[in-house]
């Protein structure tokens, strides 16, 4: 299991668009990913589960992987999302 905490940059949060493209992201990937907020964690392959957890511009989350290609999802999914997931 890896994980890194991450400042969420968007202007507008994790609202539809970029939790879109953070699961497509993530469903490129066998390991389990998921992320902390507050006290809720979300699966970063579902948008519901993204959506619901309810995460603003300026928010820390705490991205954890587990399993066979870990250390490549948490690369490629930090990358995507200090790049702006996109906006």
């Amino acid at each position: 299991m890896v994980s890194r905490k991450l400042v969420i940059k968007n202007p507008t949060g994790l609202h539809l668009r970029p939790a879109g493209i953070l699961c497509k992201t993530a469903m490129q990937f066998k390991s389990l990913i998921t992320f902390t907020f507050g006290d809720t964690t979300a699966n970063a392959k579902s948008v519901l589960s993204v959506l619901g957890a309810c995460v603003k511009s300026g928010d820390e989350i705490e991205l954890i992987c587990n399993g066979a290609d870990e250390e490549l999802a948490l690369k490629t999914l930090t990358d995507a999302i200090e790049g702006g997931l996109g906006e």
